[in-house]
């Protein structure tokens, strides 16, 4: 595939252009400026980002983790070519404090890559992987003696574009052969075979290894400080702060595509914890000072992540266990007034840095093993197996949405931390002399705004529209006025124009407000609490904020955002509510808001069919898409269901209702009441969009429906058809003949998507079957074959199927 060229591809030309870099570096003038270098390989890692992505859809191999660690380093190793390049690091030794942490970081990252690799027989991987690892290595030594020259690094990067080169000739003659010519090792199709048998079970994010290799990388920036392996944090460090938590935005993401929202929760925490990093050391470029930090933040985010951990202790302890030096971190920088540059937070930093290089090893190793290396998951099954109270939720519709089918998990847990978050930087009290002293703008971008922002586009995702609005309008709000606010940018000039703004935000989140009355208490308390949040801003743009306002918005706004956190967390994890979010506070009738929710099943898969099956055979009724619009159902053999459908419908009479079959096997046994020119016609005709309106007679009989018969067609015919839709037919076929008629009030439009029917009908039916948008909006044709035998045959509705063809 695209993606694997990509890797065939960048690979060996990265190493390739590092190999020639350091080859001609003994030279006055190198043969590649720095500049020019840094740009290639920030090319070649998004390249290669996109390689790691586009394989990990398919199968979790070794590859996802090998392309999108390479792809970090990679772009952080760019960047500061970059710096060097144009002259941002002039100090002697600058370039190398710059390049250290992060070259160790990749000696050893790629290294257990290289060990997995060879453990899991996937031997031209693990080279390359161990080649860019001795390749780092060597480029470590050379800073720090002479004895050592460039050629020994070039040599290893030759190393990797020889691997690599292997590599990418095995994959093209695989494609030009079309599989014919298979180069060993570069077969990537017994890989598969070998992985559906022993690699997949458990369902394990392939993402979470280089997560977690991510914050080895940004420890080792401020451990390296504190060993005395860098002499001072400056801007050279920026980079690989900010290449981690850019990447790890990004895999917090494709753990929400890999249905791990407690992992791509921590992920998107950690990634706050790299931005600010990165701000407190750029801080200092253009004032002499250090930037100080606000405590509650750092308290706040200490809870949130301790709270992460016990839930996470329960999907998998390792993991739990590993967030809790996390929280021991910000209770370290909460505890020191210059954070990053204290000894205490950077001693953290290096316990983060040997527990993510183990954690991230099990991860690696169990993604790809047979044998797995415990990690304590059994222990807490048999332990929660005893309780009767926790149940926790498992099972192939844990991330189902509400309505229909989505590719993502749920994003609201960290969506609702991120409004914890963000709430606590009204408390900050900067100098408004020096506004960017305080670090701020990191919790108020990225945890208010882009993880915010991201939230909303998975909501959206999961077709939850009112609350993704929500989410996305509130990270507008918190970039637009945070940075105003807290990035200087009102100066000294705070006026009218500014509140307007305010106001037209206020405006439209009173109109949220309005919306959730018929969601649920805690998101209209939540909407609702966020409006303090905007007058805050307001009567700080007129200056008119009085004292204690401030403290009073964020205790609230928290609070109830860390309600709506706690309750999306117990239940994205338990069964059965354990945390109420409420029930609408303002309840309507038809719109889907009352307490009887029917099912809903995605119509892609046979056991949903199946089980639509049995409640059409216990005498329900669904909804079901087809080949044109989506209809109301029920079995024939179960009048009492045919009179309900008839009853929810309200159904008029020049409007009756029509008979379904799968195939004509299931009228032979009254084939002789048929004539054959009918017959043959019925044959010829279906399955199609075809209604055909025939004469009434004794074979309805024969289809059970007994008193209930008088509601379908009229008393002289009925309309009958045989879908061209084969989960409609399959759904036939267990069921038997069914009765039906269009899956909305009588005089309406026809529903043409699932959640339209649980819109208009979903307090009256027992299930709906989810096949998103009708591949049809028009209705079927009905012909009229009542006088066929006369030669003639009319129309009574032309739909789908013009009349010439029929």
């Amino acid at each position: 595939g695209p993606g694997l060229q990509a890797l065939c591809a960048s690979c060996p030309t990265g190493s390739l252009l590092l190999a020639v870099h350091f080859y001609s570096s003994p030279r006055a003038t190198p043969l590649i400026p720095s500049t020019a270098l840094g740009v290639l390989l920030l090319i070649l890692s998004a390249l290669l980002a996109y390689a790691g992505i586009r394989r990990s859809l398919r199968n979790a191999s070794l590859l996802v983790s090998l392309c999108l660690t390479l792809s970090a380093f990679w772009s952080g190793y760019g960047v500061i070519l970059i710096l060097a390049g144009q002259g941002a690091l002039p100090g002697a030794g600058d370039a190398r404090d710059a390049l250290v942490p992060g070259l160790a970081t990749f000696t050893l990252a790629l290294l257990l890559l290289a060990v997995v690799g060879f453990l899991c027989s996937e031997p031209v991987l693990a080279l390359v992987a161990a080649a860019v690892s001795l390749a780092s290595a060597h480029e470590l030594a050379l800073h720090y003696s002479s004895s050592l020259g460039p050629s020994a690094v070039a040599c290893s990067h030759l190393l990797v574009c020889l691997v690599g080169g292997y590599f990418a000739l095995g994959r093209i003659l695989y494609f030009l052969t079309k599989g014919k010519v298979a180069l060993p090792g570069t077969d990537l199709t017994e890989k598969k075979a070998q992985e559906q048998g022993w690699g997949s079970a458990g369902g394990t994010n392939p993402f979470a290894a280089p997560g977690l290799l991510l914050n080895v990388l940004s420890a080792s920036v401020f451990g390296c400080r504190l060993l005395g392996v860098t002499h001072r944090l400056f801007l050279g460090h920026v980079p690989w702060l900010w290449a981690a938590g850019t990447y790890q935005i990004g895999i917090c993401v494709l753990s929400y595509r890999a249905m791990d929202v407690l992992m791509a929760t921590a992920f998107g925490f950690t990634s706050i914890l790299k931005f600010a990093g990165g701000y407190s050391l750029l801080y200092p470029m253009w004032q002499p000072e250090e930037p100080s930090f606000p405590t509650p933040f750092l308290v706040v985010f200490s809870i949130l992540f301790a709270v992460l951990a016990l839930f996470l202790s329960l999907q998998s302890p390792v993991d739990g266990l590993y967030l809790l030096v996390f929280v021991a971190y910000c209770i370290a920088l909460a505890c020191s007034p210059r954070g990053f540059f204290e000894g205490g937070p950077q001693g953290v930093a290096v316990a983060i840095f040997v527990a993510s290089a183990l954690v991230a090893l099990i991860h690696l190793y169990n993604g790809r093993g047979r044998a797995k290396i415990p990690t304590g998951k059994g222990a807490v099954k048999a332990l929660l197996a005893r309780s009767s109270l926790l149940k926790l939720r498992e099972g192939p519709d844990l991330h189902t949405p509400y309505l229909g089918y989505s590719k993502y998990a749920d994003a609201e847990v960290l969506a609702y931390a991120c409004s914890v978050l963000a709430s606590f930087a009204l408390t900050a009290t900067g100098d408004p002399q020096a506004p960017l002293a305080t670090v701020v703008i990191p919790w108020v971008v990225v945890a208010g705004g882009i993880l915010k922002l991201l939230g909303g586009s998975v909501a959206f995702a999961r077709g939850k529209t009112l609350e993704s609005s929500a989410f996305i309008l509130y990270s507008v709000m918190w970039v637009i006025w945070g940075l105003t606010r807290y990035g200087g940018l009102y100066g000294t000039t705070r006026s009218f124009h500014t509140a307007v703004g305010i106001v037209a935000f206020m405006l439209f989140n009173s109109f949220i407000v309005f919306c959730s009355l018929f969601l649920n208490m805690a998101w209209f308390f939540y909407s609702l609490t966020f409006m303090l949040i905007a007058v805050s801003f307001l009567l700080d743009a007129i200056h008119a904020l009085p004292a204690g306002y401030d403290i009073a918005a964020t205790l609230i706004f928290g609070l109830v955002s860390f309600y709506c956190f706690l309750a999306a967390l117990s239940s994205s994890t338990f069964e059965g509510c354990c945390l109420p979010m409420g029930r609408p506070v303002v309840q309507l009738s038809g719109v889907g808001a009352g307490t009887t929710k029917c099912l809903h099943l995605p119509a892609r898969k046979a056991s949903s069919v199946k089980r639509i099956a049995e409640i059409l055979r216990n005498g329900g009724t669904c909804g079901i898409p087809t080949d044109t619009v989506y209809v109301l159902v029920a079995a024939c053999n179960r009048p009492d269901a045919v009179e309900k459908a008839h009853r929810s419908k309200r159904q008029a009479q020049d409007r009756p209702m029509s008979l379904w079959i799968s195939s004509l096997k299931q009228l032979e046994p009254a084939k002789h009441l048929f004539t054959p020119l009918l017959w043959d016609f019925m044959e010829a005709a279906w399955p199609s969009p075809i209604s055909l309106v025939i004469p009434r007679g004794e074979w309805v009989d024969f289809l059970g429906m007994k008193d209930s018969a008088k509601y379908v067609g009229t008393p002289q015919s009925v309309a009958i058809r045989i879908p061209d839709c084969s989960v409609t037919t399959h759904l036939i076929d267990l069921v038997g003949p069914i009765v039906v008629t269009s899956a909305n009030p009588t005089g309406e439009a026809d529903t043409t998507h699932h959640n339209q029917v649980y819109a208009k009908l979903g307090d009256k039916v027992d299930a709906v079957l989810c096949g998103g948008p009708s591949p049809e909006n028009i209705a079927s044709t009905v012909v009229d074959c009542t006088r066929i035998d006369s030669g003639n045959i009319g129309f009574f509705r032309v739909g789908i199927i013009p009349k010439s063809q029929v």
